[in-house]
C-alpha cells in the first residue's frame, strides 16, 4: 500500500471499535509522549468539553499564548481521531488544542441549543478556562464552519485561521448543490448511515484515492465503525439540521483576521467553485493552496504534505500576530 492508503487505514481503524483494544490506546500513548493530556473540562452546568491540552499551561509558558492552535475537527470523527497526524506533528513546536465538538468524543449538553454558534461559543469559553487568550483556528468542514462563527463572535481570541474543505457557513444553496454533487437528499443520510454500504459510500464520497475496497477488510470492520462512529445519532441529526440556513438569513460577516485555505483538490463536496466563492467573500484576507491527489479527507489522504503546507502557514501567521502585537 501506499503512504495515502497507510494513512488512511490508520484513520479507518482508530475510528472503528478496534480503538477500545488496540489503536486508540497506542495512539493516546503517543500523543501524551509529544506532550499533551486529555482534560474535561465544565464549560457550565450541563455541559462538558473534552479537550486535548499542552502539558504546560499558558500561564506558566511566557510566549506560549503566541503558538496557541486550536484544531477543530468535521462531522466524521472526533477530535483525536480527526488530527491525529497533525498532532503528531506540531505538538512539540506549538501549543496544540483540540476539543471534542459536543456530541463527539464524549462532550455532551443538557441545553436544546444545536447551532454552530453554539458550538463556537463552547469551545471559547473551554479555551478560555484553560487560559488561552490568543490563537491560530484550523477547521476542517463543520470544524471550520464552526470556526468562522468563533471568529466572528470572538475576534479578540482569534487572531489567524488554517480552513480545509469548508464554508463559511452552510447556505441553502451550498447545501442543495453539494448533495446534488455527491447524490444524497440530506446530510443525515451521507454523513449518518445506517448500514455498511453506506459507510463505504461516505469514504468513497470524502476520499481521492480509496482502499476501503480492498477484499481482505472485513464487513465486522465497518459494522464496528458504525457502531462506535454515530453515537449520539438523534442529537447530531439536529445538528446537521441547524447547521442549514437560507441564503437570505445570511449576511457576509466582516473578519479581521487573516485566512489561508489549504484544500484537497478533489473534494467533490466543497468543491472549486465553492472555494472560489469563499475567496470572494473574503476578499484579500485570503490566500489560498491546494493539494493534489485529495479530497475531503484531506488531512488523512495526505498527512505529510498537508503537515509540511500548515507547518509553514502557521509559523508566518504567528510569528506576523507576534510582530503585530510588538508594534502595537
Amino acid at each position: 500500500m501506499d503512504s495515502i492508503n497507510v494513512s488512511l487505514l490508520y484513520f479507518f481503524l482508530a475510528s472503528s471499535k478496534h480503538q477500545k483494544k488496540m489503536y486508540k490506546p497506542l495512539l493516546r500513548w503517543l500523543i501524551k509522549l509529544v506532550g499533551m493530556r486529555p482534560q474535561t473540562v465544565e464549560i457550565e452546568p450541563g455541559t462538558v468539553m473534552n479537550f486535548w491540552v499542552p502539558n504546560e499551561t499558558p500561564n506558566k509558558s511566557k510566549n506560549s499564548n503566541n503558538k496557541a492552535v486550536v484544531l477543530i475537527h468535521g462531522f466524521g470523527a472526533d477530535g483525536i481521531t480527526t488530527w491525529q497526524f497533525q498532532v503528531l506533528a506540531l505538538a512539540r513546536k506549538f501549543k496544540v488544542y483540540v476539543p471534542d465538538l459536543v456530541f463527539f468524543g464524549g462532550s455532551i449538553t443538557d441545553r436544546s441549543e444545536r447551532s454552530p454558534e453554539f458550538q463556537a461559543e463552547c469551545v471559547a469559553k473551554g479555551l478560555k478556562k484553560l487560559g488561552v487568550e490568543r490563537c491560530s483556528l484550523v477547521g476542517l468542514s463543520y470544524g471550520g464552519m464552526v470556526g468562522f462563527k468563533m471568529a466572528e463572535m470572538y475576534p479578540d481570541l482569534v487572531d489567524s485561521m488554517v480552513l480545509s474543505c469548508s464554508a463559511m457557513a452552510l447556505t441553502k444553496s451550498i447545501s442543495d448543490a453539494a448533495l446534488e454533487r455527491i447524490g444524497f437528499k440530506s446530510w443525515s443520510d451521507y454523513l449518518l448511515p445506517d448500514s455498511v454500504q453506506g459507510v463505504k459510500i461516505f469514504f468513497d464520497i470524502a476520499t481521492f484515492k480509496l482502499p476501503w475496497k480492498l477484499d481482505w477488510i472485513p464487513n465486522f470492520v465497518y459494522k464496528h465503525y458504525l457502531e462506535v462512529m454515530y453515537d449520539n445519532k438523534e442529537q447530531r441529526e439536529e445538528l446537521l439540521k441547524a447547521l442549514v440556513i437560507d441564503d437570505k438569513d445570511f449576511t457576509i460577516p466582516h473578519h479581521p483576521q487573516r485566512v489561508h485555505l489549504l484544500w484537497g483538490e478533489n473534494d467533490t463536496i466543497f468543491n472549486k467553485e465553492v472555494v472560489n466563492n469563499l475567496m470572494w467573500q473574503l476578499g484579500d484576507r485570503a490566500t489560498l493552496q491546494y493539494i493534489e491527489k485529495a479530497g475531503h479527507l484531506v488531512e488523512v489522504e495526505q498527512p505529510c504534505v498537508y503537515n509540511k503546507h500548515l507547518q509553514e502557514i502557521l509559523t508566518t501567521l504567528l510569528e506576523d500576530g507576534h510582530q503585530k502585537q510588538r508594534n502595537f
